[in-house]
């Protein structure tokens, strides 16, 4: 008993569907109860495709995933074959024998390279769903993670995992470093005894989303079956071996070079590599390997032409004194973080159509006050945390500036959930603070400080990043009078606030000078969504409110 799952209509506008991730793999038990499929990308929305709302899974005796016809990241039309369940072992292959888009003889001759031996793609599959054992992928931690690298792994190969002790690495993803825990994935009881079998990433190393980290299962599993995909273990790892080697000519390393048609120097990739880090100008480098392509030894046995003896005698001629020194610097691998800030600032760029507005405020009230509620007040209350809780109120007053473009709409919030960016060695991150309107102000004084150390100390979770419907962004305590700042993430908010440090200044008034505090504030906002009476009508009201504080508390 088998069964064709088609891309569904998720929309009455929606003519095609992206697969945004599978939730299964091929081999995995579809349970009553557990058919969640995958996440499917219509024109409105991403949706989950749960398949034990269009049928009764229980019919089948042993329910399986038997095929996926379409790769994460591709759309196909409405009604397009992706999947075909069944019972284990059963015959599927008569059902897309004809299929035009999904036909699965096509990976194979795709990933099989050029110079790849024949037999391989021949080789009979091997049915892998008999064997005790199971990939682990790197895990999407979070909404915007796309990869992830592997800052340190808690167990070794050999090691027994046992329920409740199953914290397997530490991985950093564009938010924080978290630890992966397989509880949370899978139940390793259904192995006996759960070990690691195989760790397929070094620590240090980045890789994409679901890519293979490692394997779990019960000893002498067959898992090398499921690293080739269904076929028997090949020997595709032989190829690193001779780059190791030190002899000159080494006509195995030369096999892997490519020749240069087009009159650039012949080198292999490892001789630029090495040149490149010793710097060597490796067009003046004679090669000594096949056809006078530059090899290793050619690069480790290079010695520089000596110096024209012209160059020193004018020097010493001259009135102008030699500058000495070295030039040098340093290479900095990105973090996951700089790569999701950068992202997410570009697409903020490249969609929002933003402007702003400045207003100055008077912070002498506002200094009266937190000098008196910090006399009463559990925890110390700061400016930031003042301000935050005026944004709050003001938003609640403008719902306009607490709203998002979602591209044939917008969306308009009532609740408010004010981010904070907080500066780390790492970066920038945005911890939210939940209906901050709400929040009496110690309470929110004390929830900012928890946000904020966990965000210092790399202990930020889902959670407390995400929903975020207006930012707010403080450089006061740096000296900085006034900035400007892009709007963090547009696809959740049209506004980031900027907020200057409190300046001493002289002001007049009937004639006469006096001293006052001020305090600068930039408003972005997104054209789309927030006019500048809008912008302006917000800022008004968050004056108000700082300047006179006591509103804040009623």
């Amino acid at each position: 008993m088998v069964e064709i799952i088609t891309m569904p209509k998720m929309s009455d506008t929606m003519t095609e569907g992206v697969v945004a991730e599978w939730l299964k793999k091929v081999g995995d038990v579809l349970k009553p109860g557990d058919g969640l499929l995958a996440e499917i990308e219509t024109d409105k929305a991403t949706m989950e495709l749960d398949l034990d709302e269009r049928m009764d899974l229980s019919n089948f005796k042993d329910c399986r995933l038997l095929y996926i016809g379409l790769e994460k990241g591709k759309a196909v039309p409405v009604d397009s074959i992706i999947a075909i369940i069944g019972e284990n072992g059963e015959a599927f292959e008569h059902l897309i024998g004809g299929g035009s888009a999904t036909s699965a003889p096509a990976p194979a001759a795709v990933e099989t390279p050029a110079a790849a031996p024949a037999p391989v793609a021949s080789t009979p599959a091997v049915d892998t769903s008999s064997i005790k054992a199971e990939i682990i992928g790197m895990p999407k931690m979070s909404d915007t993670m796309e990869e992830g690298t592997l800052v340190a792994w808690v167990k070794k190969v050999g090691d027994v995992i046992k329920p409740g002790d199953t914290l397997l690495a530490e991985i950093e993803t564009d938010k924080a470093t978290m630890e992966f825990e397989l509880d949370n994935f899978l139940d390793v009881t259904k192995y006996n005894p759960c070990t690691l079998l195989y760790i397929g990433i070094e620590a240090g190393k980045t890789v994409a989303v679901d890519q293979v980290i490692a394997i779990i299962g019960e000893p002498g599993a067959d898992f090398q079956a499921l690293l080739s995909g269904g076929t028997p273990a090949a020997a595709p790892v032989a190829a690193p071996a001779p780059v190791q080697a030190a002899a000159a000519p080494a006509p195995a390393v030369e096999a892997v070079a490519v020749s240069d048609a087009d009159g650039r120097v012949k080198a292999s990739p490892l001789a630029k590599a090495l040149a490149k880090d010793k710097g060597i100008n490796i067009a003046q480098v004679k090669g000594t390997g096949e056809n006078g392509r530059i090899v290793k030894a050619d690069i480790d046995n290079f010695v520089p032409a000596a110096k024209s003896a012209e160059a020193p005698t004018k020097a010493a001629s001259s009135s102008v004194p030699a500058v000495s020194g070295v030039e040098s610097f340093e290479e900095i691998p990105l973090t996951q973080m700089r790569k999701a800030i950068a992202r997410s600032l570009a697409d903020s760029q490249s969609t929002a159509v933003d402007f702003q507005l400045t207003m100055e405020i008077c912070m002498d009230k506002a200094m009266q006050a937190r000098e008196v509620m910090n006399s009463a007040s559990p925890v110390k209350i700061s400016f930031n945390d003042m301000i935050l809780k005026a944004c709050g109120v003001a938003l609640k007053k403008h719902p306009n500036v607490n709203s998002s473009w979602r591209e044939d709409h917008i969306r308009r919030n009532s609740h408010v959930h004010i981010g904070m960016a907080v500066a780390i060695a790492e970066g920038l991150v945005v911890p939210v603070i939940r209906f901050a309107d709400t929040l009496p102000l110690s309470v929110l004084a004390a929830t900012t400080k928890d946000l904020g150390g966990k965000a210092k100390n790399g202990k930020l979770q889902p959670k407390d990043w995400e929903g975020n419907t207006f930012t707010v962004s403080n450089l006061g305590m740096f000296g900085i009078e006034q900035f400007t700042s892009i709007i963090n993430n547009p696809k959740n908010e049209s506004c980031i606030l900027s907020v200057g440090g409190i300046k001493e200044t002289v002001a007049v008034k009937n004639g006469q000078f006096y001293a006052t505090n001020i305090m600068k504030i930039t408003l972005t906002c997104d054209h789309r969504v927030v006019d500048g009476a809008s912008g302006a009508a917000f800022l008004v009201s968050l004056k108000e409110l700082l300047e006179e504080p006591y509103k804040l508390l009623v």
